[in-house]
């Protein structure tokens, strides 16, 4: 099997992270991964906003907890987060920015950097704090958070797989 459908079949999520930055030239090439998404007519609707800073990733740690009413870290201490924003106005934001993360957790784990995709950014962005976020981030209320992608060297082992669910697949006639 060649090297791009095994990092599709062996890519997990990581749920604890050493608390050390992962290296410039590791995080270009996953952002540049991003980048290379496929889009609806190569409009190229989304935007990663990179978040290394402490109290930053702090304050989004908890703006996350707070929409599932939970007092935990949603992003399992890794020290990296991209947050992915798409603008609404497009064909196809959701699905666009679903692609770039994707490809960003294929291309960290085949840099032996751990992932894991993180939800609840839309309803974190929609609020007056997210939205003041995102302002000074230069994003328009055209933007909405879509995802997040957290990145960190693994302090775990990473889990097996899942059996495949029988009918995964049908092939029409």
């Amino acid at each position: 099997m060649n090297e791009t459908l095994m990092s599709l079949k062996n890519r997990r999520s990581i749920r604890k992270y050493k608390p050390e930055q992962i290296k410039n030239e590791e995080l270009d090439a996953i952002l540049e991964a991003g980048m290379y998404a496929p889009t609806a007519a190569n409009q190229q609707p989304s935007v990663m906003v990179v978040v290394q800073d402490a109290a930053l990733r702090e304050k989004l740690s908890k703006m996350n907890a707070a929409v599932m009413g939970r007092d935990m870290d949603p992003y399992y201490g890794a020290p990296t987060i991209i947050l992915v924003f798409a603008d609404k106005t497009k064909a196809a934001p959701v699905e666009d920015a679903s692609l770039v993360l994707g490809n960003l957790g294929i291309a960290a784990y085949s840099l032996g950097i751990g992932s894991c995709w993180i939800h609840r950014e839309h309803q974190m962005f929609d609020t007056k704090e997210g939205k003041a976020l995102m302002k000074e981030w230069g994003l328009t209320d055209d933007y909405m958070g879509v995802g997040s992608m957290v990145l960190g060297y693994p302090d775990c082992e990473a889990p097996k797989a899942a059996p495949r669910k029988d009918g995964y697949v049908i092939v029409a006639k």
